[in-house]
Parts: C-alpha cells; sequence; structure tokens
C-alpha cells in the first residue's frame, strides 16, 4: 500500500532529521515504529501526510509512493483525498466546536453518500463520542479527546490510517482501550502506521514493526521478532515498566496468551 525509499528529510541546514529510511506498510496489517524522542518518527509521518513543509522541513532525497503514485511532493488535502489520513500527536482537536462539529469537519471533502455510515462506525467504535455530542471538544478529558481525534480522522473514510503517538499523556486503562480500538479499525479494512514511544502497547497490538534511531532504521520485522529482541526489551519496553524484569514479564504474558490462542485454535481444528 506505502513505500518508502531511502528517504532523506531536513530542517532547514540542519543535519538530516531522516536519512536512508525504507520501509513498506501493508494493506493487511498494522505497522509500529518505535523510537525515542527525536527518533524521526513524526518527521516520517509528516512526509507521508505532507505536512512536512508546514514544520520547514523538505524532503532532499528518495520518495514516499502511495500504490503507484509518487505523494511525498503533493499538498495535504491531495494526499487525503486519496485516502492517507493522519491523527497528529497531541491530539489536536477544535477545542471551541462541539463534539459533532469536529466529526463533521473530518467529513469535508468525503462523498455526502458516506458521511452518515461513517459517523455510525465512529460511534459504534467510540459511543461516548455520540453522548457527548453537543459538549464542546475542550471540555472532554484526554482520552475521550483521543478518541475524538481518531474519530475525525476517520469520518473521511481513510484507506491508510497514521496515529502519532495515541497513548501519549493517558491512563493506562484509556491506553489498552485505544490499543483495543487500533486493532478492531484494522479489522475493519483500515491499515494502520502507528508511530509511539510505548512499545508495549504498539507492539501488543501491530503485526510489523520498525525501530528508528537517529533518524534511520535500526530494527524491522515482525512484532513478534522485536518483542523477543533483548534490544528492544532493554531499550524500549523497559521505558514504559517499572523495571527490565517489569517489561519482561508483560513481554512473556502476551506471548502466552497469543500461544494459549494457538494451542486452542489446534484444539477446535
Amino acid at each position: 500500500m506505502l513505500t518508502v525509499r531511502d528517504l532523506t528529510v531536513r530542517y532547514g541546514r540542519s543535519v538530516a532529521a531522516l536519512h536512508g529510511v525504507d520501509l513498506d506498510v501493508p494493506d493487511d496489517g498494522v505497522l509500529a515504529v518505535l523510537g525515542g524522542n527525536g527518533a524521526g518518527k513524526s518527521t516520517l509521518l509528516r512526509t507521508i501526510s505532507g505536512t512536512l513543509r508546514m514544520h520547514r522541513g523538505t524532503v532532499a532525497g528518495g520518495e514516499v509512493r502511495y500504490g503507484n503514485r509518487r505523494i511525498d511532493q503533493l499538498d495535504p488535502a491531495a494526499i487525503v483525498g486519496l485516502g492517507v489520513v493522519g491523527v497528529p500527536e497531541g491530539r489536536q482537536v477544535f477545542a471551541r466546536m462541539t463534539v459533532a462539529e469536529n466529526l463533521r469537519a473530518g467529513a469535508i471533502g468525503a462523498p455526502a453518500s458516506k458521511r452518515a455510515e461513517a459517523q455510525r462506525r465512529v460511534h459504534d467504535l467510540f459511543p461516548v463520542l455520540a453522548e457527548r455530542a453537543s459538549q464542546r471538544a475542550g471540555l472532554l478529558s484526554g482520552g475521550e479527546q483521543q478518541m475524538l481525534a481518531i474519530g475525525r480522522a476517520l469520518m473521511s473514510g481513510p484507506r491508510l490510517l497514521l496515529l502519532d503517538e495515541p497513548s501519549l499523556g493517558l491512563a493506562p486503562r484509556i491506553v489498552q482501550r485505544i490499543g483495543a480500538t487500533i486493532r478492531e479499525i484494522h479489522e475493519q479494512g483500515t491499515a494502520v502506521v502507528l508511530v509511539e514511544q510505548n512499545a508495549v502497547m504498539a507492539l501488543d497490538v501491530s503485526d510489523h514493526a520498525v525501530v528508528l534511531e537517529v533518524g534511520g532504521i535500526a530494527l524491522a520485522g515482525t512484532a513478534a521478532e522485536l518483542s523477543a529482541s533483548e534490544d528492544v526489551q532493554r531499550l524500549y519496553l523497559g521505558g514504559h515498566a517499572e523495571s527490565d524484569a517489569a517489561a519482561e514479564r508483560q513481554v512473556a504474558e502476551a506471548r502466552r496468551q497469543r500461544a494459549g490462542v494457538r494451542r486452542l485454535s489446534r484444539w477446535g481444528g
């Protein structure tokens, strides 16, 4: 669905924020992009979504293709029209507008015949948005604002959804809810690129993953392979647990659950 080849991005005359990045986004999965602050994760999403120029960035080399079309030089609205829609870091909802008005804003440009269906999908995923339809977005909790930001993006009916740090600043219970919703969105037919520092959640909901370090791809593979990597466990999983041991316990528990599902499937067959 999406290919990135030899991508190099700069801000002004500074050192490249991304250099020589290659990755592929399949149309049948969730791709997690992991890395610390300054690794280039948000820059990657800005390049894909066409908003890089708004941050005074430029593509100095390489390209981004969606299907057979190069998109890294397109206007953001044109990219949305192709079916690639982003949810920015920090949610960025229209605080003075109501929940319903935020959702309608997300549907601008979408065919009128599909807006009612898109709204039903959003309300099914996030029932609280139907309950808060007339409430100003700025009065929602952080978790509700994140749901609104995702729902607003879904109103345009994207084929590829770009999520930038959706767990940022949220309570663990809400993070679990957001993670489960990401899987449900994918199961409904939308591919997802998930940029996250919370590697535990990201690897739990993704099929494939890459690790960005200082603007380049350091590791790539299936989510299971990266979960089992000692480097990932030490450098990333431990960052969202009380200790490395706690992170390893979370990974081991996730493996046991997946293994249990596989055993039940074989027994049932």
